[in-house]
């Protein structure tokens, strides 16, 4: 990497993000506070990136054209993507081209953005444990599949979504008709393809955040969070903290899954890696090549935070993953559909001690969706979790 230069100069170091949420404005963040020029990439206008970077853009990411125009006009040092919409053959051409370098590559940007591209690698090619599954593209084929090789109860996911749309669990045969059609509701780029996993009977899920850095001798070196326990509904988060406690078994069976995933795709950045664990026992579940949502917690419980991380990850520059202190975050839901809401009640939840409150700036709030998260920070990590949901309740988002 060459030197960091001026931001909106000839010498300024480009870092151009595709999908510009509430992760991506943070590594935004993280970037500009190191002297880089940002350009923040998303599919509305006013994204929350958008409103903190040096400029914004807004395209259909998926759509080729549009995409490889925009990173040709732009010339970005460094393409970070942020969402898993995206057209990623047009980041491989770019990247063999040599016109852009592709965060972590665009092989493992490619892998990633569908869940059978990953789930394969890890199970087919690397021979990691994970869950039962069958790819379907259609009802008939999820029927059969369930019927012949998986059972219930199982999960059907979308082969491409994020936080959790389109993912549900299956019961019973009744359930099969209603999990399809939420499946191609949510899919990321229309109706298509599903996923369907055998249930698995673990304790506690984590996400492990895997940093692949440069060393002092420009050697590639990978460092691990503390890991992150998380609770999900429908796939989607809802409350996490740091550390969740493990078993020293089980933390190295996490982590040497983690390593073998992340040295598959290489680069360099932060990594969520999400894992299932029942006592000794460790299955491979997904992996993110970016900032993890639950991760937000490290805000509040790490030293430098996984936005941090990746942004000096990917900047070559040293990173530190020590904990800070235990800690817990909160989803704040937008609990209406509107634009332009208001929220009350911040002040309260900033009453709560050791928290802090982080409010996205999304334009349009809808009833589930994530408009902020609140973090607490405390000795006793179980406290931390009771503080955070108290904090989140404080939040009360509403109509102008």
């Amino acid at each position: 990497m060459k030197p960091i230069g001026t931001p909106l100069s000839p010498s300024a170091t480009r870092v151009m993000l595709l999908g510009s949420g509430e992760l991506g404005k943070e590594v935004l963040i993280a970037l500009q506070r190191l002297g880089v020029e940002t350009i923040a990439v998303d599919r509305y206008d006013h994204a929350p990136g958008q409103q903190v970077a040096h400029h914004g853009r807004t395209i259909t990411m998926s759509d080729p054209v549009a995409l490889r125009t925009l990173i040709e006009a732009e010339r970005p040092d460094l393409v970070v993507p942020e969402i898993e919409a995206i057209a990623t053959p047009v980041l491989e051409a770019l990247e063999a081209e040599g016109v852009v370098r592709v965060i972590p590559t665009a092989r493992a940007a490619r892998l990633t953005m569908d869940r059978e591209g990953i789930r394969r690698l890890a199970a087919e090619t690397l021979g990691l444990p994970t869950s039962p599954y069958r790819f379907c593209d259609s009802l008939a084929e999820l029927q059969a599949a369930i019927d012949q090789a998986i059972g219930y109860p199982c999960i059907v996911k979308p082969v491409m979504s994020s936080s959790g749309k389109g993912q549900s669990k299956i019961d019973a045969a009744a359930d099969v008709q209603s999990a399809w059609d939420h499946a191609m509701a949510g899919g990321r780029v229309g109706p298509g393809r599903v996923i369907v996993e055998g249930f698995i009977d673990f304790d506690y899920e984590i996400t492990l955040l895997t940093v692949r850095a440069l060393g002092a001798q420009g050697e590639v070196q990978t460092h691990f969070c503390e890991p992150i326990g998380h609770v999900q509904v429908s796939g989607d988060y809802v409350e996490s903290w740091q550390p969740q406690p493990m078993q020293p078994a089980a933390l190295a069976r996490s982590r040497a899954i983690a390593s073998a995933v992340t040295d598959n795709l290489g680069g360099q950045g932060l990594f969520g890696v999400e894992l299932f664990v029942k006592g000794d026992q460790v299955w491979f579940s997904e992996v993110s090549p970016r900032p993890h949502d639950t991760g937000m917690v490290t805000m509040i419980t790490q030293w430098q935070n996984e936005f941090e991380l990746h942004a000096r990850a990917i900047l070559g520059l040293p990173v530190d993953t020590t904990l800070k202190s235990p800690g817990a975050s909160a989803v704040i839901y937008g609990r209406v559909d509107a634009t332009g809401i208001v929220f009350d009640g911040v002040a309260d939840a900033l009453r709560v001690p050791h928290s802090e409150v982080r409010l996205f700036g999304k334009p349009e709030s809808f009833v589930k969706r994530r408009m902020g998260v609140a973090l607490v920070h405390d000795a006793d990590v179980e406290r931390a979790r009771v503080q955070a949901k108290l904090a989140a309740s404080k939040v009360k988002p509403r109509r102008a």
